[in-house]
Formats: C-alpha cells, sequence, structure tokens
C-alpha cells in the first residue's frame, strides 16, 4: 500500500455513497460539469471575433480569456481544501452557482470591461467544477475503478474538446454571441439538480479554521505566474521593471506561503503530502504534461496554418488525431488500470510515446505530409491519454480520504501552471528561432515580414511574394522544430520521473489511514 498521509484535524471519512445507491446519477452529474468547465472556452474562443465587432475594446481582447484563466487558476486549491474541510457536495454546489452566475452575467454584459469581470466570476466557479468532480469520483469510487470512471468522463471531455469550436460557430451564427455563455445554464441546472437530489456525501465540520493568509498567498504566487507569462515578451520585455517587480514579489510570496504553511493549523496546501514520493513525481510529472501539452498543440496549430496551408477552421479539425486518440486510450486504459494495470507502467508507457512523439515532429518540416503529420499526432494522443490519466490517479492514491480535494486540485493546478508556463517559454523559442532563420535569409526576407513573424496566417502568406513567403515557411518550420526538440527534452524528464514512482496496482477498496 502507498504512503499516505492524513490531515491531522479532520475528523474520520465517512462513507459517501449516492442517494438510492444510484452511482450513474451521480456520474452523470459530474460529467456534466467538467463539460461545462471544458466546453466554455472552447466555445468562447470562436465568438471572440463577434464580440469584439459589437462590444468594441479590441485591445483588451485577451483578457476576455485571461480573466476567466486567471481566476480558475488561483481559485483552483482553496476549492479543494474547502471541500477537504467542509464536505465536498456543498462545495460543489457552490462552485456550480458560481459558473452558471458568472455565465448569466456575461451574456447580458453591455461593455468589455463588465464582460471581463463577469468572466473572472465565471472563472472563480470553474475553479472548483473541475477539483470538486474529480475529488468526488475519489470519494464515491473506489481505487480500482476510478481509472474506469475516470476514462468514461475523459472521453466526454475529449467530445466536448472536439465539437466545442464547431458548436461555438454554429451558436453565434444562428443565435448570437450570447447563447455562447446563456447555452451552459440549462446544462448546468440539470447539473445542479442530479448533485443536489441524487448525490449523498458526508458533511464535515473542521476544528481549525480557514488558512486565509495561505490562501491569499497562494492566489497572488499562481496570478503572478499567470500574468508574467501572458505578458512577458508581449506587453512587457522580459527584462521591464514591470516582470522582474512580479517575479520578485512571487519569490517573497512563495517564502511567506511556506512559512505560513508551516504553521497553519489546516493549511491550504498541506506541506506533508510532499513527503509521500509519489505524490510529488505525479504533481512534477503532471506539471511537465502540462507544458509539453499547451505549447506543442499551440505551436502544431501554427505549423499547420502556416506550413501546411490550412485555415484556422481546418487546423483545429487537423488536431482531432490528438484528441480523439487521447479520448480512446484514456477510455482502454482506464479499463486495463481496473484490471490490475499498474500505474508505473502507465507512466512509462505514456512518456515514452509521448517522447517518442515529439522527437518524430522535431523532424518535420515544409514537406512533411499531412497524413505522416497526423500519424505521430496519433502517438502524441496515446502518450497524453495514459499521463493525464496516471498522473491524476496516482495523486489520489497517495493520500488519504481526507485529502482528496487537495491531491485533485495539485493535480489540477500542476498541468494548468505547466501549460501556461509552456506556452509562454515556447513562444519564447518560436519567435527567436523564426528570426534567426528570417535574417539568414537576407534583410529583404526579413524587412517583407516584417513585425509579424511568427503571426502569419494563410491569408497573410498568401500576399506575400513567392520567394519571401517559401522563406518564411522554412522559418516557420525551423522554429516549430526547435519547440517539439525542447518539448522531447521535457518528456525524457517525465519518464526519468516516471521510473521512479513506486511500482502497484490501486486497491480495490477505499483506503486510509485512520
Amino acid at each position: 500500500m502507498s504512503q499516505q498521509v492524513p490531515s491531522t484535524t479532520a475528523p474520520p471519512p465517512v462513507a459517501a455513497t449516492p442517494a438510492g445507491g444510484g452511482i450513474a446519477a451521480a456520474i452523470i452529474a459530474l460529467i456534466l460539469a467538467m463539460m461545462l468547465a471544458t466546453l466554455d472556452n472552447m466555445i468562447i474562443g470562436t465568438a471572440i471575433p463577434t464580440i469584439v465587432g459589437e462590444l468594441g475594446g479590441l485591445d483588451d481582447l485577451s483578457w476576455v480569456i485571461t480573466s476567466y484563466t486567471l481566476a480558475t487558476a488561483a481559485s483552483t486549491p482553496i476549492w479543494g481544501k474547502l471541500g477537504d474541510m467542509y464536505g465536498r457536495k456543498g462545495v460543489f454546489l457552490a462552485s456550480i452557482v458560481i459558473f452558471l452566475v458568472g455565465s448569466a452575467l456575461s451574456g447580458l454584459a453591455q461593455d468589455l470591461g463588465q464582460l471581463i469581470g463577469f468572466r473572472a466570476l465565471q472563472g472563480l466557479g470553474g475553479g472548483g467544477l473541475m477539483v470538486s468532480a474529480f475529488a468526488i469520483m475519489g470519494e464515491l469510487i473506489p481505487p480500482r475503478d476510478r481509472a474506469k470512471y475516470q476514462g468514461v468522463m475523459s472521453a466526454a471531455m475529449g467530445a466536448t474538446m472536439i465539437g466545442g469550436p464547431l458548436v461555438g460557430g454554429l451558436i453565434t451564427d444562428h443565435f448570437g454571441w450570447r447563447w455562447c455563455f446563456l447555452i451552459n445554464l440549462p446544462i448546468g441546472l440539470v447539473g445542479l439538480v442530479l448533485v443536489a437530489t441524487g448525490m449523498r456525501l458526508p458533511v464535515r465540520r473542521a476544528q481549525g479554521r480557514v488558512d486565509y493568509l495561505g490562501a491569499t498567498l497562494l492566489a497572488f504566487i499562481i496570478s503572478v505566474v499567470v500574468l508574467v507569462s501572458a505578458w512577458g515578451g508581449t506587453r512587457y520585455a522580459w527584462g521591464s521593471a514591470m516582470i522582474v517587480g512580479l517575479g520578485l514579489a512571487a519569490v517573497l510570496a512563495v517564502a511567506g506561503f511556506l512559512l505560513v504553511e508551516r504553521q497553519a493549523r489546516e493549511p491550504v496546501l498541506p506541506l506533508t503530502i510532499f513527503r509521500v514520493a509519489n505524490f510529488s513525481l505525479a504533481t512534477v510529472i503532471g506539471l511537465l504534461v502540462g507544458f509539453v501539452l499547451f505549447s506543442t498543440m499551440t505551436f502544431l496549430t501554427l505549423y499547420q496554418q502556416a506550413v501546411q496551408g490550412a485555415s484556422a477552421t481546418n487546423s483545429g479539425l487537423l488536431l482531432l488525431p490528438v484528441l480523439l486518440s487521447m479520448v480512446v486510450v484514456n477510455v482502454i486504459v482506464g479499463q486495463w488500470i481496473t484490471k490490475g494495470l499498474r500505474l508505473r507502467t502507465v507512466l512509462l508507457v505514456g512518456s515514452a510515446l509521448m517522447t517518442a512523439s515529439l522527437f518524430l515532429m522535431a523532424t518535420m518540416g515544409t514537406g512533411t505530409s499531412r497524413l505522416v503529420a497526423a500519424l505521430y499526432m496519433v502517438v502524441l494522443g496515446a502518450g497524453m491519454g495514459c499521463l493525464i490519466q496516471g498522473t491524476l490517479l496516482l495523486s489520489l492514491d497517495s493520500v488519504g480520504m481526507r485529502d482528496l480535494g487537495v491531491a485533485s486540485s495539485t493535480a489540477t493546478l500542476s498541468r494548468t501552471v505547466g501549460g501556461t508556463i509552456g506556452v509562454a517559454a515556447s513562444g519564447a523559442l518560436f519567435a527567436h528561432q523564426v528570426q534567426q532563420s528570417l535574417a539568414a535569409k537576407g534583410p529583404e526576407v526579413a524587412s517583407a515580414v516584417g513585425g509579424e513573424a511568427g503571426q502569419l496566417t494563410a491569408v497573410g502568406m498568401a500576399r506575400l511574394p513567392e520567394a519571401v513567403r517559401v522563406a518564411y515557411e522554412h522559418a516557420v518550420a525551423d522554429g516549430a522544430q526547435l519547440v517539439f526538440v525542447a518539448a522531447a527534452v521535457l518528456s525524457v524528464a517525465a519518464l526519468l520521473g516516471s521510473w521512479f514512482v513506486r511500482q502497484r496496482a490501486l486497491a480495490p477498496t477505499p483506503t486510509d489511514v485512520p
């Protein structure tokens, strides 16, 4: 049995059972909540041009997405801890209500400033949806069976990611962009009713008080990481006073956070759980997976548009091999884990597949066909399916029942932070390589492209002279190759981390340390 570290102040866990023994209603409610969290940004992305056309505010457009992401990331660990302290059902219901209120207000926004504020409120609720869903699954389902149900939930999320942009386009064209937010209301209300009436979970009364100072410091640290990643090299230079100041503030906040958490009676992030080697490894591997997944998907899309000539819509469809492979493998691996497949094996296979796919992608150039690229993406999706499944299950299985919320939030947060850092770091690598490649072709090529290097669409490239267009395609291919090589190196690190995971199969029944 894996080493487990329970909270010292929470009461003993009480068996959780769905009302009437109906596990199906509980799982449907969790799936609906996770689909809400996943679907939102998928739909909104396609509506952004229409929103700007009606509300204006082009300069602050990115904050429609950033405000949601920032609020989600900052609130994730707090929701997890509140669930551990006071019971997951009430916290889950509260997060759904906040998300739905934010959705309704976003759909009624009259200017971009209102929309950004309401999106932050929506993100605050969204931070609790995914975390609570995974923690409730961990409380309702025996460890070995969690993989099977998580596979089903991941399949629903994958379908949402695939269909989200298409649904968003249809809603925007036929009903207006406001319904991209309002569509959440009927879905969320169904989930709300199912949770309220079809799920019975223990209500806890924590003896300690909420760690407000620790929660504030942690939210600040996460916010700074997101802002530095979003602003660095774009709105502000990396060496600017703003970025350096934020970095120093984050360092001081981390030091203060560690000091507060050691003294808090009910810390928002118990540092003792990191003494469990498997939990720490799962967190690090999850961070690396987030880095690789988000950066790779971002620059695969750009490569397909700039080098392979795909439109924005088609480039999204060309990512289907990754998403479909990820969903299928998630479901299959979940079934195998239920039958006794060990998590270390899942992580090793996933890391190996991810590493192999990225080294293959690093060979893609201007002459690579879409079929070959799709085959490489299938391998990447298979690796990601194993790793996303494995890291979450390993996190949940490495702690006691009392800390499932913290484990779930840490696993979710590590991927989010890794992805945020990954996109920023990969963007810097990509832009530098593209500029270097263009400069090597001669000053006339670099000047013809101008400051749009790395941002030209297929339409913009069609306006370039033939020689410049070819040079630009090669430069983008070079930049994408560098990103894939960097991601492959991090995949090797994930492979090494997986090697040190303690080999074991999941227990058939819930376990905890009294």
